[in-house]
């Protein structure tokens, strides 16, 4: 068709590196050579072969119309995510992610601890039954048996007035798209921020999070960079509540009023 727009190389090249695949790895799985496949990303052959286009469009789980005529670089992330994954929703989870739990001796399962030390290791080892075997595990009265949770303690100040070092108790979220606005969650991070404690909203590209310290600004990640969502269920804190005192009263008076001029200037 004379004057069809054609992003092959470019849509091979974004897949490639979402995948965080070397030229040469993805060449050996589609048994190319990596000249032969440099040349196919790089826009130098001119009339790929239709096997080769088969090839490609087969290992990424797309169609040829897709692979060839569609800009990837402009479609959003969830779409994307859609895409990769059989065009399924990733934000649904079902059949995506596959928690890894203990039991106890009775084959109940056990209520693990993520100490402080352990958070850090967390993102990376969630769905690592070795890893889980090494975090301490305990039993809570109260809690429904056919429901999966964890314990993670909070650091810093960004959730006043649940204090620092509590101990959050929460649920796992199995179907993201179900959470309330926000709701009070443990979210799971890639990289350098692994656990925090927020309140969530689910927005079309990602997750609003949002700290009771108005000091802090709330901040959207987008769902590639989510791991897991538990939900807030109670805490435990061996921290007394603080009676305010008039001074603290007129700051938090202050803040609330500086985040509602905020609100209604963005408004």
């Amino acid at each position: 068709m004379e004057g069809a727009k054609i992003f092959f190389n470019s849509n091979i090249k974004l897949l490639r590196q979402r995948r965080k695949m070397s030229q040469d790895r993805l060449a050996q799985l589609l048994s190319f050579t990596r000249s032969k496949y440099t040349a196919l990303e790089n826009g130098q052959t001119s009339n790929p072969a239709l096997m080769d286009l088969v090839a490609i469009a087969t290992y990424f789980n797309l169609s040829l119309d897709i692979l060839l005529k569609e800009d990837l670089r402009k479609w959003r992330e969830l779409d994307l995510r859609k895409l990769e994954t059989g065009v399924k929703e990733y934000v649904n989870g079902k059949n995506m992610r596959v928690l890894s739990i203990t039991v106890d001796s009775n084959n109940q399962e056990n209520l693990e601890y993520v100490p402080v030390k352990a958070k850090a290791g967390y993102a990376a080892g969630y769905a690592d039954p070795e890893f889980l075997k090494t975090l301490p595990k305990f039993t809570l009265p109260n809690l429904p048996r056919d429901v999966t949770y964890r314990m993670f303690p909070t650091t810093g100040d960004s959730m006043l007035p649940i204090p620092e070092g509590s101990d959050v108790i929460a649920k796992y979220v199995q179907d993201w798209m179900g959470i309330k606005p926000d709701t009070l969650c443990i979210v799971i991070l890639k990289g350098e921020q692994d656990v925090v404690f927020k309140q969530v909203r689910v927005l079309e590209e990602g997750l609003l999070l949002q700290s009771f310290n108005p000091n802090y600004e709330p901040y959207v990640v987008h769902f590639s960079e989510v791991v897991e969502v538990w939900q807030y269920v109670k805490h435990q804190t061996d921290t007394m509540p603080a009676q305010e005192t008039d001074l603290q009263e007129i700051k938090r008076m202050l803040m609330e009023m500086k985040q509602q001029l905020k609100t209604d200037l963005n408004a």
